[in-house]
């Protein structure tokens, strides 16, 4: 294809407009869910005549949205539209965008990654194809997958995604032993490191800890500290656990329900899931993440390291056989993301 004056291979150009869309699908992240972003980006002849994202749930799909910013339709048929996700195929709130596709005639699709969900999986493909519309499917799928990693992950694997949280001193602890709120805790943050942990919470749905954690720490769980709805909170331990600031209120030392404790957090994964939670983030204590990462129940850990040693206390939860990426921040706070794949 000739862009200017320079000619770029075809693959090449499928993925520098698929990158647009994927920063389109990135301004309907905080009001897209529970459905995924979405971008759209329609080119015609070397150049960009419409754009799209998913702005909110119930809206317009981004497909729509670029093809409604289109100045002149005709333009249409000679045109090739990339979209971050698979165009659906089934009436929800909002028409199929597949068949609004075919209608527009346009005769080349580019499809980042396939839509796990149900009802799509495949299905705005298919329809696509048999109308006559080539379609490539695959470009950037990393990234695309990526973006959507909590929608993909409630409908694949049918629990939230999971990230675990901590932070601990550059010795592997993360507190003092303490047997009573009374005694302060090491406070390792920082008022920047803060604010980003504020902002994790803000993009997680629902938000976890473990029994002993609430009943010495009080922890509020909310986001106080960036833009925001506040997370779900939701307290695990004592064979059980509850859900909702109604059900904390009533106390967290009696648990919802008795379960058994190797079954409780498949079940509570279940009970997320069927109230449509698609991230989870998991902050503490050190027993309840350990369980986490033992049972190889999440999908990515942040690791706060700061530069303060406390040479005993309550180890750190550990980490076995991954590697994980090291960022400086504020200073000489170090974080490790880790991913379990």
């Amino acid at each position: 294809m000739i862009i200017g004056n320079k000619f770029v291979e075809q693959s090449k150009v499928d993925e520098m407009y698929m990158r647009r869309c994927l920063q389109l699908a990135r301004c309907g992240r905080e009001h897209a869910a529970p459905n995924p972003m979405v971008g759209a980006v329609i080119v015609c002849g070397g150049r960009i005549i419409g754009e799209g994202y998913h702005q909110c749930c119930g809206g317009p799909h981004a497909e729509v949205n670029a093809v409604r910013s289109v100045a002149d339709p005709r333009q249409l048929s000679q045109s090739t539209l990339y979209v971050s996700l698979e165009p659906c195929a089934h009436y929800g709130k909002t028409p199929p965008c597949a068949r609004l596709i075919i209608e527009t005639g346009i005769p080349r699709v580019v499809v980042g990654c396939r839509d796990p969900f149900p009802r799509v999986d495949g299905r705005g493909i298919d329809m696509l194809r048999k109308a006559g519309v080539e379609v490539s499917v695959g470009v950037l799928e990393e990234e695309c997958r990526w973006l959507n990693r909590r929608f993909i992950t409630s409908h694949t694997l049918h629990r939230p995604y999971i990230t675990l949280k901590w932070a601990q001193s550059c010795d592997g602890f993360l507190d003092r032993r303490r047997t009573s709120a009374e005694e302060p805790a090491v406070r390792f943050s920082t008022p920047v490191t803060q604010a980003l942990v504020h902002r994790l919470r803000a993009e997680n749905e629902a938000i976890l800890v473990g029994r002993h954690t609430w009943e010495l720490d009080c922890p509020s769980l909310t986001v106080r500290h960036w833009h925001g709805n506040h997370p779900l909170p939701v307290v695990v331990g004592g064979g059980g656990y509850r859900v909702g600031r109604d059900a904390l209120a009533a106390g967290a030392a009696e648990a919802e329900n008795t379960i058994p404790e190797g079954d409780c957090l498949t079940a509570l994964m279940a009970e997320l899931h069927r109230r449509g939670v698609q991230s989870l983030l998991v902050e503490g204590g050190a027993r309840t993440l350990q369980q986490f990462i033992d049972r190889g129940l999440w999908d990515e850990a942040r690791v706060e390291t700061a530069p303060v040693t406390l040479r005993e206390g309550v180890t750190a939860p550990h980490i076995v056989g991954r590697t994980g990426k090291k960022l400086l921040i504020d200073g000489n706070t170090i974080t490790y993301i880790y991913k379990n794949s």
